[in-house]
């Protein structure tokens, strides 16, 4: 489960279409903001994006049908995830994307055993 947060126009749809292009999806990548869930099927798994922007109440995710996707196998990229504050997993990754002049920082937070071993992975691979 990867949350990706920031202020609106920050950036996180095109960080998510670029982890989407990086995971293999050929396809049109779209924006699931209309329809809060887009699913991209991959060989071996399937990634959920999530826009839950137009959420009023955390409530509100019951809707989506969203349980039979909450197996090992899928991939969640949740923007927007404090709208469903308390209705949501933690998160393996946090990513909070900021403006920073004329670019941009992202700060990334592990909280779970596998967004350790991200990190962990990560940190052999940029060294």
């Amino acid at each position: 489960m990867l949350y990706l947060c920031g202020d609106l126009g920050v950036g996180k749809t095109t960080l998510a279409q670029g982890f989407l292009r990086a995971c293999g999806v050929t396809g049109p990548v779209r924006s699931p903001t209309y329809s809060l869930v887009q699913l991209y099927p991959l060989e071996g798994q399937t990634v959920a994006h999530l826009d839950l922007y137009r959420l009023r109440a955390p409530e509100e995710l019951e809707h989506l049908g969203l349980e039979e996707w909450a197996l090992p196998g899928c991939l969640w990229l949740i923007e927007w995830p404090q709208r469903a504050e308390g209705a949501l997993p933690p998160p393996d990754l946090t990513v909070t994307l900021r403006v920073l002049g004329a670019g941009h920082e992202a700060d990334i937070t592990y909280g779970t055993a596998p967004g350790k071993a991200w990190q962990a992975r990560y940190a052999r691979n940029s060294s």
